[in-house]
């Protein structure tokens, strides 16, 4: 009987977790035995290892092989675990050195002729293991930029089984990732060129420096939709760490451009109004795929006409407004996912949106259900609510708004005061501040309070509400 090691990570959601794989070699026919809460993928895995290694020229061990994964109540998904299953079988029959794969971790799905293709969520994995202690990680070469953007471990890439195998057995030298390029993304267009709506910029502009949630409602071509997509330019780039995390979720969805991997601006998601549930905060069988409130994590996500979506997509809203994230649940576990991303909507004032609000032809009643789909609740969370108006014949032709750059300029440095503001309370911006701190360590005068107040008597705004005025005040101020 002989026995051998290997590890790999498995990821839930933007979690990793150490796996540990062990092949024994015993008596019996050939067989090979996959035992762990193995799914459809893995379990395939086993034909596909055995061909990946006669076809590199190795020798498959002619007996019984059972391969476990442990920890053996954790459910293991993917194709993640092939080059580890073979380094773990290859140690058994003694044909590695044992002391290069106790410090190294190995991710990675082989083909049937051995060459090592790239899978999801590299990134996560990778920081799974060095927070985990490891010293070595594995990886196909295709993910080399997104695993070297983790730093204090070794990253090394390997193209197919045959150079992993001769790494194993100190005969070759794996490649070590290349110095990433910062992701530079095209800004959608500069603010300038927005006419007119000096409310709605400056509103953009709040927004922008708190991280505020914000609602346009007003006749079509206004100008609703170019705001919200200038908004990410005025936004400041994304520190270190969030910049991981934000790479970590689209890692996980593969959505990684392969060569320059890094994203560092905040992300602008804008679904259409006929995504799901599913689509809007993630789901899927076996263990759910994020959706698009956490690939707008640190960033904007734009739901235009939202008075088209569906009630229960825009109630699934109100948790991850609440917590910034999601943890969704299905088959093979709970999946969390960071969720604190900067809502914009927008919407007609009525189903037939005329360009001057005197040609409506709706109903009352119809105008009420229109914008009706917002619950109080969910309206409860936006921060600000702006009512924009066609534009002016004097603005259209003269008015010249001010540029992106300049507006850039002020929110970078509203965003830093908050954060000197609030670092030694973990909080990042105005809109992250609980209220019960609001309301107590950092109360207000009361002259400032006092609008607040008399709208909480007249049952105009509820507590929730309240909170967030004086997340706003901290932020206009």
């Amino acid at each position: 009987m002989a026995l051998g090691r290997a590890h790999s990570v498995a990821v839930t959601g933007v979690d990793g977790q150490l796996v540990e794989i062990e092949a024994d070699i015993g008596r019996g026919l050939p067989a090979v035995h996959l035992v762990g809460l193995p799914d459809t993928a893995l379990q395939e895995a086993r034909d596909r290892i055995r061909a990946a290694v006669t076809n590199s020229g190795e020798q498959w061990p002619d007996s019984k092989v059972i391969l476990a994964l442990s920890p053996a109540t954790l459910p293991k998904v993917g194709s993640v675990y092939d080059l580890a299953l073979v380094a773990a079988v290859l140690d058994a029959a003694k044909q590695v050195k044992r002391d290069r794969l106790r410090e190294t971790v190995l991710l990675g799905e082989l083909a049937l002729d051995g060459r090592l293709r790239a899978v999801r969520g590299v990134l996560p994995a990778v920081l799974a293991a060095k927070n985990a202690g490891w010293s070595t990680v594995v990886v196909p070469v295709q993910t080399l930029p997104e695993a070297g953007l983790v730093s204090g471990i070794e990253v090394l890439g390997a193209r197919d089984l045959r150079s992993a195998v001769a790494w194993m057995r100190g005969e070759y030298e794996l490649e070590y990732p290349e110095p990433t390029e910062r992701l530079i993304q095209p800004v959608r267009g500069d603010l300038s060129e927005v006419v007119g709506q000096a409310e709605a910029r400056w509103a953009i502009e709040v927004a922008a420096a708190g991280a505020h949630h914000l609602m346009l409602t007003g006749p079509p071509g206004v100008g609703k939709t170019m705001l919200a997509q200038r908004l990410p330019g005025i936004l400041p780039p994304l520190t270190e760490g969030e910049s991981l995390e934000v790479t970590a979720i689209h890692s996980v969805a593969g959505l990684l451009p392969p060569d320059r991997p890094l994203i560092d601006v905040p992300p602008f998601i804008a679904p259409h109004h006929t995504a799901t549930v599913s689509a809007l905060v993630g789901g899927g069988s076996g263990v759910a795929r994020p959706g698009a409130v956490s690939r707008a994590h640190r960033g904007v996500l734009f739901l235009d006409e939202f008075a088209e979506i569906g009630t229960k997509v825009l109630e699934a809203l109100r948790t991850p407004l609440e917590d910034g994230e999601v943890r969704i649940a299905r088959r093979d576990g709970v999946a969390r996912y960071p969720a604190r991303f900067q809502l914009i909507l927008a919407a007609n004032p009525c189903p037939c949106a005329p360009a001057r609000e005197a040609d409506c032809i709706c109903a009352p009643t119809a105008r009420r259900r229109y914008l009706g789909k917002l619950s109080g609740p969910l309206l409860d969370r936006v921060d600000l609510r702006v009512r924009m108006q066609a534009v002016a014949t004097g603005a259209f032709i003269d008015e010249i708004g001010e540029s992106t750059e300049n507006v850039h300029r002020r929110v970078a440095a509203a965003r830093a005061a908050a954060g000197e503001r609030w670092y030694d309370h973990g909080w990042r911006t105005n809109a992250e501040v609980p209220g019960p701190a609001l309301r107590q360590k950092f109360r207000l005068s009361r002259p400032a309070l006092a609008p607040v107040e008399r709208a909480l008597q007249k049952g105009m705004i509820t507590a929730r509400g309240a909170d967030r005025a004086l997340r706003v005040t901290w932020t206009s101020i």
